[in-house]
């Protein structure tokens, strides 16, 4: 079985904290440390918090000193450099809770970071409207009857095929300066993708 994280950005905070079960490492940047001690989530989970700290109280270094990762490289991003320790610990699944909201360019850039790091792991994010991931070239989504389902070319995907969609595509070409595929919706409990060339971002209505 593939080793999975559950890692803690900091992005807009989740309304509601995931299970926590089932994971094999639970981490965090220092920014979103804060909101998970305001959610009272049982901090003695996380394997390693990752950061500068330069937020952080003496209180907290003296309690959870031993889970710090000091990662003070201002030419990468605190998410970058957390997904470049999981990549260390030999972890292939990551889901990510805190990726967007805020500032906009903050989620454009974690965007970035995951399409750097999508051939070596596979990333979700979640938050209160959706998840969304890069896929690879031949993809099954299941249990998604009735909900969205967006196609984001990261820049241009070529012959797009899909099946179990509203509005399918065959063999289609979509670039993010031309056509995009935003706002379709599921059919079918099973949604197929197929594409020949590019990169394509996959959004789930929750």
């Amino acid at each position: 079985m593939s080793k999975t994280a559950l890692l803690f950005i900091n992005g807009t905070p989740p309304k509601n904290l995931p299970n926590t079960e089932g994971y094999t490492v639970i981490a965090c940047t220092d920014g979103a440390f804060h909101y998970l001690k305001e959610k009272n989530f049982p901090l003695e989970k996380l394997d390693f918090i990752s950061g500068d700290f330069d937020s952080h109280t003496g209180s907290d270094e003296n309690i959870y000193y031993e889970k710090f990762i000091y990662t003070p490289d201002q030419n990468f991003t605190d998410f970058q450099k957390a997904l470049d320790i999981l990549k260390n610990k030999n972890i292939k699944k990551v889901d990510v809770y805190g990726g967007s909201g805020g500032e906009q360019d903050h989620f454009l850039g974690n965007l970035h970071v995951a399409f750097l790091f999508k051939d070596l792991m596979e990333i979700t994010f979640y938050d209160e409207f959706s998840s969304y991931f890069f896929i690879p070239k031949d993809f099954e989504i299941n249990n998604v009857e009735g909900k969205m389902v967006s196609l984001l070319p990261f820049p241009k995907v070529e012959n797009l095929v899909t099946e179990g969609l509203n509005w399918g595509l065959k063999n289609e070409d979509l670039e993010i300066t031309k056509r995009i595929g935003t706002r379709n919706f599921a059919t079918k409990s099973t949604v197929k993708i197929s594409y020949s060339d590019g990169d394509l971002l996959v959004f789930i209505g929750q």
